[in-house]
């Protein structure tokens, strides 16, 4: 395995891993509650939710932040190599799978883990291991994307 050293970026990624940590931790800290994307998006979506205006901001502020940060450099150009209706497909499975799997990769990954809630732990095995398995199967036993 070769590193990719022009695109090697550790201290930009340790930095947002910083960032998300931070952010997880004060949102728990002031509010009391998960920074679960899922559980956060589908708590706005019921108007009546207690501490709504919390969880929209928290909410908006993921959407304006990469906006905030083109301010300051350059984002990157985004690059979609699949048709649309297989993004949505993508987007209402993955949907699904955060309702059985009670909570996504935020809730569980970042702020189950660090609580080392045994649930949780499992729960981000299994997302982990259905995205290995998934990469494998497309690209590697069907052939497809290159």
């Amino acid at each position: 395995m070769a590193i990719d050293w022009i695109n090697f970026t550790p201290w930009t990624s340790l930095g947002g891993g910083v960032l998300i940590g931070l952010a997880v931790s004060l949102f728990v800290l002031a509010n009391g509650r998960i920074a679960g994307i899922s559980g956060l998006l589908g708590s706005v979506m019921r108007f009546s939710s207690e501490g709504w205006s919390e969880k929209a901001l928290f909410l908006l502020g993921l959407l304006l932040a990469p906006l905030l940060w083109g301010l300051f450099a350059v984002l990157p150009e985004i690059e979609i190599k699949t048709e649309w209706p297989a993004l949505v497909i993508a987007g209402l499975l993955v949907g699904v799978g955060t309702r059985y799997g009670s909570g996504c990769t935020s809730g569980h990954g970042v702020c189950g883990i660090s609580r080392l809630s045994p649930r949780s732990i499992v729960a981000t095995l299994c997302f982990m291991a259905a995205g290995f398995a998934t990469v494998y199967l497309i690209r590697h036993a069907l052939g497809a994307f290159g």
